[in-house]
């Protein structure tokens, strides 16, 4: 194995975690009414929440479902595929 310039690694590490900051801080000043309605709209919810995704999307989207569903949120994931070959029926 060859050896790691501890250096280089942290300095690397450090401007990821830079880019990092400066993208939450741009998502912060974005924050809206839009966000608010999709609060609203999820805890007024009276079913389940489908999130459905595919590929590397649809791996995030079993996670926040799972996420929803562990904190009390009824919710479930879908393949956007597989819902129309059947799996629509999962949801009322």
């Amino acid at each position: 194995m060859k050896p790691v310039d501890h250096d280089s690694v942290l300095s690397v590490a450090g401007k990821v975690l830079w880019i990092e900051e400066q993208s939450l801080a741009e998502l912060r000043g974005r924050l809206g009414s839009e966000f608010v309605e999709a609060v609203e709209l999820l805890l007024s919810s009276r079913g389940r929440v489908v999130f459905a995704g595919m590929g590397k999307s649809g791996l995030v989207c079993r996670k926040i479902a799972a996420t929803f569903a562990s904190t009390g949120t009824p919710a479930l994931f879908m393949h956007p595929a597989e819902g129309g070959h059947g799996d629509l029926g999962m949801l009322r």
